[in-house]
């Protein structure tokens, strides 16, 4: 998963360089090129990048509940002595 990350990356911005070189010859090639690159990169590198990163993670351990509040309290409490 990592490396189609990585090759996706890469690709799309080879893809900008080469849209934004081409776009003052032809501006409708390269408008097509830069736009196509946007496009995979939104639509397929996020959110292959965004599963990637929290496929392990629990959500519980980023949400304000009442056990998670009383454990920053007493790593507070026990950060000051």
């Amino acid at each position: 998963m990592k490396y189609i990350i990585l090759f996706l990356f890469f690709s799309v911005l080879i893809g900008l360089g080469i849209g934004f070189y081409i776009k003052p010859e032809d501006e409708s090639s390269g408008n097509l090129i830069i736009g196509l690159s946007l496009m995979v990169g939104i639509f397929i590198l996020m959110p292959l990048f965004i599963y990637h990163r929290w496929k392990d993670k629990s959500v519980n351990d980023y949400m304000l509940t009442k056990e998670n509040i009383e454990k920053m309290k007493a790593y507070q409490k026990d950060k000051k002595i």
